[in-house]
């Protein structure tokens, strides 16, 4: 049985409708000269692209999250004796890395660094929204698995690329610094003003009580009224600092927030103190505006209007302290060291490029080349198969036909 010399695919005795494994590889090694050829010419083309790609250094800056801290105000309040007791998740609120990464990625902080080093010259594009978008490619925020956050930046200048993830931590270290003294000030504004109040109340009060001791000649008065003043006064002043303290949480906190509510039930439970107080002196004077006045029944007539100015005088002289305190607090909190960013290690300019990997873009340009060289000769062995069988020769035909008329 004769057959083509230049075909090295006889026609076999059966019909098999597909060629075996043998048969595609003695199609593929015929042309291997043309396989090798587009192999070779796809792996210099990616040669010369890849070191036409200029060069992309990282660098890379990992710093520690925040803790949750406490300020001096709270410290002094005994705040955090119910948020010890809790999770943050409980609270509904993020980890302190998200906090930092969202922070990080702040339009803010995006502006000051392109300011900074004016990226947008650097990066050849006129409007702030491209230039952050760059910026953004060119950068790489995640929070590790070990509680980290690493901050990687590509630049083509080694030094640049530190130089940016660097600033990416000094400018997160300015934003949350701002952000705390500015909720420091309000209190130290809000307690300044109360303070001021209270100070001419305060004043006002110790001209009253002399007005008094002047016109009833009483200076000092027996055990038991100082007694009664003490109590009544110090009950009083414990509800109007809870009051203070709640209207000064209110400036920077919601209703929900486990501070707010554990202060509004302390508040109710002094008010109880004081509606039973006012039981037990209903036997003899109970003041207005649902503020306990001393039992004046067992007391001597000239001793009332001494006790009611001096009870005025203790009132105001506690909550002045109270205020003082909580102004001072305010102040050490606004004046300390607000950065709560720690670096663990600063980004230095790195030594090796990071892309592009021209070794490894060769090897794999090379390896689809060969792939697709070896795939579009078996699909043209194909198709010559099928040219020589008539059938399949006039469908062919027909279809390229149908290919080359114009559309209509």
């Amino acid at each position: 049985m004769s057959h083509d010399p230049s075909n090295p695919l006889p026609a076999s005795n059966d019909s098999r409708p597909h060629a075996d494994l043998l048969e595609l590889c003695l199609v593929l090694a015929r042309e291997k000269k043309k396989i090798v050829q587009i192999t070779l010419g796809a792996a210099i083309l990616a040669a010369v692209i890849v070191l036409i790609i200029p060069k992309m250094y990282t660098a890379t800056a990992t710093i520690l999250p925040p803790q949750q801290n406490q300020s001096v105000l709270s410290s002094m309040m005994g705040q955090m004796a119910v948020a010890q007791t809790l999770d943050l998740r409980d609270l509904g609120l993020k980890n302190p890395s998200d906090v930092f990464v969202a922070m990080l990625k702040s339009r803010t902080v995006e502006d000051a660094l392109i300011n900074r080093f004016d990226l947008r010259k650097v990066y050849y594009i006129k409007r702030y929204q491209d230039t952050r978008k760059k910026l953004e490619s060119r950068s790489e925020i995640d929070p590790e698995k070990e509680g980290l956050i690493s901050i990687q930046v590509s630049d083509r200048d080694p030094d640049r690329a530190a130089a940016i993830a660097n600033a990416w931590v000094d400018e997160l270290r300015a934003l949350n610094q701002s952000l705390a003294l500015t909720e420091a000030a309000q209190r130290r504004v809000f307690f300044e003003q109360k303070l001021s109040q209270e100070r001419a109340e305060l004043a006002r009060a110790e001209a009253g009580l002399k007005v008094i001791e002047e016109k009833t000649g009483i200076i000092q008065p027996d055990a038991q009224t100082r007694a009664l003043i003490g109590a009544v006064a110090d009950l009083r002043a414990q509800i109007a600092a809870k009051q203070v303290q709640l209207q000064s949480l209110r400036m920077y906190a919601t209703e929900n927030n486990p501070d707010v509510k554990r202060a509004e039930r302390e508040l109710a439970e002094l008010q109880a103190q004081s509606a039973r107080a006012s039981q037990l002196g209903r036997g003899g004077e109970v003041g207005g505006e649902g503020n306990v006045q001393v039992p004046t029944g067992k007391l001597a007539a000239a001793n009332v209007d001494y006790v009611r100015a001096a009870r005025e005088m203790r009132y105001h002289e506690s909550l002045y302290d109270f205020l003082s305190r909580q102004l001072e607090a305010a102040r050490l909190d606004e004046a300390k060291d607000a950065v709560l960013v720690q670096v663990v290690d600063r980004a230095v300019p790195p030594e090796k490029k990071s892309s592009p990997k021209r070794m490894l873009i060769v090897a794999v340009t090379a390896l689809l080349a060969f792939l697709v060289a070896c795939f579009a000769i078996l699909l043209r062995e194909a198709i010559r198969r099928r040219q020589q069988d008539p059938v399949e020769a006039a469908r062919i035909a027909q279809l390229n036909q149908y290919l080359r008329s114009p559309l209509r």
